[in-house]
């Protein structure tokens, strides 16, 4: 356009910031909002400008920048809105800033502002991060109460936060909402469930995820199997353990070193409460030593 001295027009310059928003060249999306500032015949920035600009900066994890652009977009008087606040509290959340995307959560309330599924997700995210999963399943009601339905990345993200934290009851119960809602969850998501009732010895729960898994078609991976070997085996339930790590050979998942691990602790742990006379079969004997893990 400047080689046939076509001037730029608002148009051109947020369709130029949109490109680099979605080629992820936060730099020059920058460098196209500073240039309208700058120009002899000088054009402000609309609200379309700076949305660009925050989702350019926010893809590539800079999230001083987007912080900095909602700033300015107060200062020239432009008003946010929930998917503004709702950038800034992701791009937080996503870099560790979890004061900061609080911080944004918080303001959006205080202008009496309806958070969006966005935010909310992002918000509860922030919210175990800083170690305050209590605040974080409020959101979830808060999220039914303003008749917002959470969407599938809302409940896998707060799956995955909370059973990070070995937060199993909240972890399953999400699982039991997608299921409800007629949503199909990822392996992953049910692995991190199972995964997450395995460390509390939850084996019922986890052993019911895993048939779950089983009925959707979903194939259990490694560490599905170890999950519900571990939930077993600190409960004493080394028979079951050991069917498990057997029935994971069979279907040609595993074993690897985790659940031949957990099925070892297992047996150790279940015959250490059991009678004398009960004895290992001698199949469970011969395992290590049949094992490729063990081979150099």
């Amino acid at each position: 356009m400047r080689e046939v001295k076509l001037e730029p027009t608002f148009i051109s310059y947020n369709a130029g910031i949109s490109a680099c928003e979605k080629g992820k060249q936060w730099q020059r999306a920058l460098g196209l909002l500073s240039e309208i500032e700058m120009r002899e015949v000088k054009l402000e920035p609309t609200f379309v400008s700076y949305s660009g600009g925050i989702n350019a900066c926010r893809n590539c994890m800079q999230w001083q920048r987007v912080l900095g652009l909602l700033s300015e977009m107060r200062e020239v008087k432009i008003e946010l809105n929930s998917v503004s606040y709702s950038a800034g509290i992701s791009a937080c959340e996503k870099c560790n800033q979890w004061q900061r995307a609080l911080g944004l959560l918080s303001e959006m309330r205080d202008v009496k502002m309806e958070p969006c599924v966005t935010s909310f997700t992002a918000g509860m995210s922030a919210y175990v991060k800083g170690g305050q999963w209590e605040r974080a399943l409020g959101l979830i009601s808060e999220m039914h109460a303003a008749d917002v339905q959470p969407t599938f990345v809302s409940y896998t993200a707060g799956i995955r936060a909370f059973g990070q934290i070995e937060q199993w009851q909240v972890a399953c119960s999400l699982l039991s909402e997608v299921w409800e809602a007629r949503m199909k969850p990822t392996v992953t998501c049910c692995t991190i469930g199972i995964t997450a009732c395995g460390k509390q010895g939850e084996w019922q729960h986890a052993l019911s995820l895993f048939m779950k898994m089983q009925h959707d078609s979903l194939e259990p991976t490694q560490y599905s199997y170890t999950g519900v070997i571990s939930a077993l085996g600190r409960r004493g339930k080394w028979q079951h353990a050991l069917s498990m790590f057997l029935h994971s050979w069979q279907d040609n998942v595993g074993p690897d070193a985790f659940s031949l691990s957990a099925t070892i602790r297992a047996l150790v742990v279940g015959l250490s409460r059991s009678p004398a006379k009960q004895r290992v079969p001698q199949y469970a004997i011969d395992m290590p030593r049949t094992s490729n893990l063990w081979s150099p």
